[in-house]
């Protein structure tokens, strides 16, 4: 290199003086200036040594300028030739230093760090070593029951539910996630506290019941007893189709099947007057003087601030839900239902009805008085979070209630100790094991479940706009144990698939409950009284909920302060903790399917057999009334837009279904592209012609109201009989709303605009 290097220097040396001309730029008089540059170096070593006459003698003595110039070519020549040399010798070197420093590097592997901020790219566990994960992580279930002391007086509000917000927030300090709390203040309606219910029957002594149903109306009603066994739709039309008047009875009906809400809500729909709920020893056997529990409140959430947040500094206007009731309700004991039942006269119950008793007739009359208060409470929700590695802004939100009636070990004690196990499994596996779960997880304790899942409506309400695009999932786990026998799951149909590969991966699970646990028999509809129905139905949130069951019969001790750990080991044969383990396992292989995978496993198709089931059944009914009433449906009017509606969802989910096998799944933009698209489909079904104040449940094909497609039905059902509230006019614009829902859905799945298929 030195000698390189000195060569190149004795050529540049011995270059003669050359000369370069340019013109410097016009100065300010414009005038122009020319500029000789000698470009030697021995120029100013000639200049010293000569002086100015020198300089003259040696410009005359010149060669001439053609021999000059043949020179000059020459020694240009060899300055090129020496200049491509020594630049081979330069590249040649610099090659090979760079190859030997990139084999040294090559023998030891780059750090994931480095990977990371080179690609963006996150290393990430096979899915198969995540499981085992999971597996090999221990719940400590029965240590979190007596640890934890679930089991105090923790109602809503209360100092013990307080104490237990502080206990789950500390256990999510200690396993190292973020934490924060949200505070509410909610309106809920209590028993009096200096007087009391009441109920008198015939000339009979009165009676006081404990229990209470909170957000009944307050008063007192006077009406003779009609018995209506469960309180459902299909009870009361059968009394209907008996021509038994309904008009200002006081309706006595048995607990179970459907929510206390929605007894209440079908009793005030034939202008009953009051509601009595009681525990049937057949279905409840819990003793003759135990008290129930619970509310009527047809909605959820604070129904005093119905649509908004219940925070202490939000300033509305005097409002109520809709799903407030205008008739009082009150619950019960079996000793005081059994009672009455006895006393009753009137006609035979219907055939199918378990019960020999009579129906009632006039002069069985009683008298209802409740006096509940509506009071104020403050409540906390409780979170923390595990923050995923790549769409940390997308998250699978994991909760249980914490607050109860009584014990409450069924109803939030197992679900808030599985909740903070899971916490610290998945957050071990995190800091222990090097799993990097893409998405983030919330886990999430709230407070006021048991007056209608208060405080997770409340953050539905104040996040609304944010959780309906970020949240992937929810994943309930109240009332995860409440048997041994079976097994069961109601989720969103975008769910349905990932919950069957959930059970065929989970051996345990499929060990004790595969072989009678078809998909028709493992699921079920998603009831109103669960946590997860607002946020699927309100919020448009993909959620599932899930249980271990006894037979046929619900849980008995729901909503009374008989809901032991003793009481639920009686009914599980003392298996809850190992049940508790399996719900845990279960609830995380969703989760952690759901943070892992590249694409989100949901079932677009799932949507396609309910739609088309609606379809048909609103079709057939349109053709039944223009056929028995022709005067109140035109026959312009079919059912053709709705049909392609639900063709348009069809296509589309199948060609992005065809999208997704085609894709570069390994490519981070494409796939955050197609979840945000699958994300959308929940959401879209909320209809956006109903008020949430109104209607807060706008989910068309799960939710509650007269803008669901079964609402749809039940319409022209009223239609074709001709009934007094039929309302043909009021049918088709609500018809033509629903279609433009489905057909907005699949035009919003089709991704960009000149994608859409709409065919009208």
């Amino acid at each position: 290199m030195d000698q390189a290097r000195s060569a190149i220097s004795q050529i540049f040396n011995s270059e003669p003086h050359s000369y370069t001309r340019f013109n410097l730029p016009d100065n300010m008089e414009g005038d122009t200036s020319q500029v000789e540059m000698i470009q030697s170096s021995d120029m100013n070593e000639e200049v010293g040594e000569n002086g100015d006459e020198d300089h003259l003698s040696h410009k005359s003595n010149r060669k001439p300028h053609v021999a000059q110039n043949f020179e000059c070519t020459t020694k240009n020549l060899c300055f090129m030739a020496a200049t491509i040399v020594f630049t081979f010798v330069i590249g040649y070197l610099t090659g090979y230093l760079v190859h030997k420093n990139k084999d040294l590097n090559c023998s030891c592997a780059p750090s994931e760090d480095d990977v990371t901020h080179q690609t963006g790219a996150v290393p990430f566990m096979d899915w198969d070593d995540v499981k085992k994960l999971l597996v090999l992580y221990k719940f400590y279930v029965h240590c979190s029951f007596k640890e934890n002391n679930w089991a105090l007086n923790h109602r809503a509000g209360s100092p013990g539910d307080e104490d237990l917000g502080n206990k789950v927030i500390t256990k999510f300090k200690e396993y190292g996630m973020k934490t924060w709390t949200d505070e509410y203040f909610v309106k809920v309606q209590d028993p009096p506290a200096s007087g009391y219910n009441r109920i008198v029957f015939k000339n009979g002594p009165e009676e006081r019941p404990t229990g209470f149903l909170s957000y009944s109306a307050s008063g007192t009603a006077r009406g003779a007893v009609l018995y209506a066994r469960y309180g459902q739709e299909k009870d009361l039309k059968q009394l209907k189709d008996m021509n038994i008047d309904m008009n200002g009875r006081v309706m006595l009906v048995r607990a179970g099947r459907i929510s206390f809400a929605e007894k209440v809500a079908n009793a005030a729909k034939v202008n009953a007057s009051a509601v009595l709920i009681y525990p049937d020893p057949i279905d409840y056997p819990i003793g003759n003087d135990t008290s129930l529990f619970g509310h009527v409140h047809m909605g959820s959430g604070d129904p005093y601030t119905p649509g908004f947040p219940s925070f202490n500094y939000t300033q509305f206007p005097p409002v109520q839900s809709s799903g407030l009731p205008n008739i009082l309700a009150q619950t019960i004991t079996t000793g005081m239902g059994t009672k009455i039942l006895r006393q009753l006269g009137g006609r035979a119950q219907p055939d199918g009805w378990e019960s020999i008793n009579r129906l009632g007739d006039e002069s069985d009359v009683i008298t209802v008085e409740v006096n509940n208060v509506l009071t104020e409470k403050r409540i906390n929700n409780v979170f923390g979070v595990i923050k995923g590695f790549v769409d940390a802004d997308r998250y699978v939100v994991i909760g249980a209630q914490r607050d109860a009636w009584g014990p409450g070990f069924a109803a939030s004690t197992v679900g808030t100790s599985v909740l903070v196990e899971l916490a610290r499994s998945i957050s071990d596996m995190v800091e222990n094991d090097g799993f990097k779960p893409r998405r983030s997880i919330v886990f999430a304790s709230w407070s006021a479940g048991e007056y209608g899942s208060v405080g997770a409506t409340e953050w539905l309400e104040g996040y609304l706009s944010s959780l309906s695009m970020k949240a992937v999932t929810y994943i309930n786990l109240d009332g995860i144990v409440t048997g041994q026998d079976g097994f069961k799951v109601a989720a969103s149909p975008l769910l349905h698939s990932l919950i069957q590969n959930t059970l065929k991966e989970d051996k345990s699970l499929l060990s004790q409950f595969g072989k009678n646990n078809s998909e028709s028999t493992i699921l079920e509809p998603l009831r109103m009284d669960s946590a997860a129905y607002p946020f699927l139905a309100f919020s448009g949130i993909p959620s599932v909920a899930f249980r271990f069951h006894s037979g046929s019969s619900d849980y008995p001790y729901f909503g009374t302060t008989l809901d032991t750990q003793q009481n639920l080991n009686s009914v599980t044969a003392s298996q809850v903790p190992q049940l508790a383990v399996r719900a845990g396992q279960f609830a995380g292989h969703i989760a952690l399917r759901l943070v892992h995978d590249h694409l989100l496993q949901m079932d677009l198709k799932k949507y396609n057999q309910l739609i088309r089931s609606h379809v048909v059944q609103i079709n057939m009914r349109v053709k039944a009334v223009q056929r028995l009433q022709p005067q109140l449906l035109p026959k312009t009017l079919t059912g053709q837009w709705l049909v392609m509606a639900s063709g348009s969802y069809n296509r589309v989910s199948s060609i992005l279904t065809a999208d997704i096998q085609n894709s570069d799944l390994e490519n981070m933009e494409t796939c955050r592209m197609i979840n945000d698209r699958v994300m959308t489909v929940e959401r879209n079904f909320l209809s956006p012609y109903v008020s949430p104040i109104d209607s807060p449940f706008r989910h068309i094909l799960l939710g509650s109201g007269p803008h669901t497609l079964k609402a749809l039905s039940s319409d022209l059902d009223a239609l074709k009989t001709a009934s007094p509230e039929a309302n043909a006019e009021l049918f088709r614009n609500k018809l033509a709303q629903a279609t433009w829902t489905i057909q907005a859905c699949a035009n919003s799945l089709a991704g960009d605009i000149w994608s859409l298929d709409n065919e009208f």
